[in-house]
């Protein structure tokens, strides 16, 4: 097993309460399905996306042994719904994976109870917290539903989630003296760089002259759907092929460009809101580009995170306006505006941005680390020259 995952395995079968925090592509379902292997009782998971979810049941019924996996979701008729319910009190299924919406159906929930789960997941357990990225209020009702079901052990998986994320999870879900595991926030292949502007032109021409000389593929990400179809538009009309992404979009819509950017199409640049990301892991995305400042050091980071997932080096620059700010804090109201005002930190800081950001995620690091803007000097001919460290 992989760094991490076998202490996390051993905690959750001893029956002890867990957060684990690793980064995309560590090995969390590994560990769930490990666990629940290893446990008696069927195993309920619950994860936001219905595609994320039948890719985890695929990928468990796959595996070389008898465990089955099934999937609750808005999509089956009342008679498959009957069906797979009988099969979970039957005791045929081990896995159930399913969103939390679906929790609202008492007689669903009465249905698991009666199977007598004895592990409780919950994916993506940032979208519980109101502080964290991609919040959804039906997370909220999963403390009450741990009780519920007969109150099995709990397992809480995030990529990302800063000390603030992690005490509210612990909170929101009733952890009892959890363990909490949290490995592998720095990505050092990835070189972080804020470029500041006066000008929404000036930023609007700079973004294009990178994307267009940049190694693709690569994400774009705005904060709204207007700038998503505004910089496409953009982009194209300098030469660059690519697409946009947004909630506005039909889910059949988002789908097809959503595949067409994960199988390296013609298209190999996406312009998108954060309505992109969860769930994603192409791994040889080369840069991230925010042409609009984030609404928290959290979102950033998850967003930033989705470069160089194979391990080669990849790009992450923030593309700063201070009249920006108005909007992020315009749409988060009174409740984000801390979390703005540390974006703002971040992208006017003078030291290592590498060592801001872990310190902020509760990972020591001293700095410098040679790989951001700031972690650089300027000689007498003019060039830039990276710190190196020892």
């Amino acid at each position: 097993m992989r760094p991490g995952q076998e202490e996390t395995v051993r905690t959750v079968i001893a029956g002890r309460d867990t957060l684990a925090v690793q980064p995309t592509g560590s090995g969390k379902s590994a560990i769930y399905q490990a666990a629940g292997l290893l446990m008696p009782g069927i195993t309920v998971v619950v994860s936001p996306l219905i595609a994320l979810q039948k890719d985890q049941m695929e990928a468990i019924n796959e595996q070389p042994h008898d465990a089955r996996a099934v999937t609750i979701n808005s999509t089956l008729r009342a008679a498959e719904m009957r069906k797979t319910l009988a099969a979970i009190e039957s005791g045929e299924v081990e896995f159930v994976l399913l969103a939390p919406e679906q929790l609202r159906n008492q007689e669903l929930v009465e249905a698991l109870r009666r199977a007598a789960p004895s592990l409780l997941v919950v994916d993506e357990a940032h979208c519980i917290s109101e502080w964290g990225h991609d919040f959804r209020r039906d997370y909220t009702l999963l403390g009450s539903v741990c009780e519920a079901l007969g109150r099995p052990v709990v397992l809480a998986l995030t990529a990302t989630a800063s000390p603030v994320v992690r005490r509210d999870i612990c909170e929101q879900l009733g952890l009892r003296d959890p363990a909490v595991f949290v490995r592998g926030f720095d990505r050092p292949n990835i070189s972080l760089r804020v470029d500041t502007f006066h000008s929404a032109d000036d930023k609007l021409t700079s973004l294009m002259s990178r994307v267009r000389f940049a190694e693709k593929p690569g994400i774009v990400y705005v904060a709204t759907r207007k700038n998503a179809e505004k910089v496409m538009s953009a982009l194209r009309e300098s030469g660059v092929e690519s697409l946009f992404y947004h909630g506005g979009l039909k889910a059949a819509e988002r789908a097809e460009i959503q595949n067409r950017f994960m199988k390296g199409e013609d298209e190999q640049v996406l312009v998108a809101t954060n309505a992109f990301g969860m769930g994603i892991d192409k791994a040889d995305i080369r840069f991230v580009y925010h042409f609009d400042i984030c609404d928290s050091l959290d979102s950033y980071y998850q967003e930033v995170g989705r470069a160089g997932r194979d391990g080669e080096p990849a790009d992450a620059v923030l593309f700063y306006r201070a009249e920006d700010l108005g909007l992020r804090r315009f749409q988060g109201g009174e409740s984000k505006k801390d979390r703005v005002d540390l974006m703002q930190r971040y992208a006017e800081l003078t030291t290592c941005r590498r060592a801001f950001l872990l310190e902020y995620f509760g990972e020591p690091f001293a700095g410098p680390c040679g790989c951001c803007d700031n972690d650089a000097t300027v000689g007498a001919d003019g060039v830039r020259r990276v710190v190196t460290v020892e």
